[in-house]
């Protein structure tokens, strides 16, 4: 049987909590249009976010190695849908949207540039004087300007309540508003499991990664108390495992280990400021959604060990300079060059500026095509 629009938004007043947001109080689109017969709006935006074109481009933008490296090396797509994973499953616990958490989770990286983090700061250097760069940013830019997919506006016309989740470093900021509504200072419950989704999701995907690099040893993550922590879980677990299947249940038990502190502490933090609405939640004390101090404790120490040996590693450090360095000349070729980029970012030149057309233009490459750019303009 096939539920109404209607149905699935009674089904929502009947099943989630007071404080989350329900597709039918929804603030809305930028662009008017008709409600669809069948889907409610959060599941809609989902599914314009799944079909665009800046979503699918995830698939060859680095993690942390650069891609095409290793075949099975974590790319922004498989982090994101990862994430999205564990921010459905919180969004469950929590009885709030899963739609909505699941729709931020898969648009919040669509704006990242190629070459993961190292390409956001050169990015950011090369747009100092004109206005910076920031994936967060440049994400909802992504999804309200630059996508092309509706004759009569630019960008997917999402709802209020997806474009609000991807603001999550403004949200702070005194007065932060999109279309007039405040976004802080706390976002609201399904925003913040995105966000505290991406943290769960790294500190898990980025240890297998680093061990099959062979950056990271076993005997390096047994001196940190938060893999000791998942290891003797994954020992009550099973009495016996061989290498491979102990390393796996183990960093799968970070991932649990991580979504449970989460729970227990979220559900306190609801028990002791008792939301009743969005507002509530956004304007509570504090931050619902979050680790709980012991966890705290323990990610610090693990992400800094994270940071030393992998993520500043020479090994990945110096493929990503390389890289980002091919970047920046390609940056420039097309300031120097614009009738090179493609048609539709040349005719956005007039009405947004060339540096940051070209800064869009250069955001919304893949890993791949931006090398095969600079091999066909002999960039080195």
């Amino acid at each position: 049987m096939t539920h109404a629009r209607q149905e699935w938004e009674q089904l929502e007043a009947r099943d989630l909590a007071p404080y989350a947001a329900h597709s039918a109080r929804s603030l809305g689109r930028r662009y008017s249009e008709a409600d669809h017969p069948v889907r409610p709006s959060f599941q809609r935006d989902r599914d314009r976010v799944l079909h665009s074109r800046c979503f699918r481009r995830l698939e060859y933008k680095t993690q942390v190695f650069v891609n095409g490296t290793a075949d099975h090396y974590r790319t922004r797509l498989t982090h994101t849908m990862e994430m999205t994973a564990v921010g459905r499953t919180l969004a469950r616990a929590f009885h709030v949207n899963e739609d909505l958490t699941e729709t931020i989770c898969l648009a919040h990286d669509v704006g990242h540039s190629p070459f993961g983090h190292r390409g956001e700061y050169v990015l950011n250097d090369l747009m100092k004087e004109h206005g910076g760069f920031d994936h967060n940013l440049q994400s909802l830019r992504a999804v309200e300007k630059l996508e092309y997919q509706y004759p009569g506006f630019n960008g997917l016309n999402l709802t209020w309540e997806v474009r609000a989740g991807l603001l999550k470093h403004e949200a702070a900021k005194p007065g932060a508003a999109l279309d007039g509504h405040p976004i802080g200072p706390f976002q609201y419950l399904e925003a913040q499991i995105a966000d505290v989704a991406d943290d769960i999701t790294y500190h898990a995907h980025d240890v297998d990664d680093g061990l099959d690099a062979g950056l990271i040893t076993l005997e390096q993550l047994e001196k940190l108390a938060f893999w000791k922590l998942a290891a003797a879980r994954t020992r009550e677990q099973y009495a016996a495992l061989d290498d491979i299947h102990f390393l796996r249940i183990t960093i799968r038990n970070l991932l649990d280990l991580q979504a449970q502190d989460v729970l227990r502490e979220g559900h306190r933090r609801i028990k002791k400021h008792n939301p009743k609405t969005l507002a509530d939640v956004m304007s509570a004390p504090e931050r619902i959604v979050a680790f709980g101090d012991e966890m705290s404790g323990l990610l610090d120490e693990f992400s800094k060990f994270m940071y030393r040996q992998l993520y500043e590693n020479p090994a990945v450090l110096d493929a990503n300079k390389e890289a980002v360095a091919l970047m920046r000349g390609l940056f420039l070729h097309y300031v120097e060059h614009p009738e090179t980029l493609g048609k539709k970012a040349q005719a956005r030149i007039a009405e947004e500026g060339l540096m940051r057309t070209v800064c869009d233009y250069v955001a919304g490459c893949t890993d791949r095509y931006a090398l095969e750019e600079c091999i066909k303009y002999g960039i080195k």
